[in-house]
């Protein structure tokens, strides 16, 4: 989403708000994680992990190449 955009869906937010803040959209896990309204791909810009493979360290998409391909309902 290109900051131009991003600017415009805040103000539109911001108006069907009706005075609440922008931040009362953000939602809190109950591990408390904030959680925002909205995600873009500038939120993940830079992330090194999302280029792994699974079964290769940092092991984030699983520990075996083959993640169970086998058995698709095994966690």
């Amino acid at each position: 989403m290109a900051t131009r955009d991003r600017e415009k869906w805040k103000e539109l937010a911001e108006k069907e708000l009706r005075g609440k803040p922008l931040e009362s959209l953000t939602w809190h896990t109950p591990e408390g994680i904030d959680v925002p309204p909205v995600h873009t791909e500038e939120d993940i810009e830079g992330l090194e992990h999302l280029g792994s493979m699974p079964g290769l360290p940092p092991y984030v998409r699983g520990p075996r190449a083959t993640m169970y391909a086998g058995r698709p309902w095994t966690i």
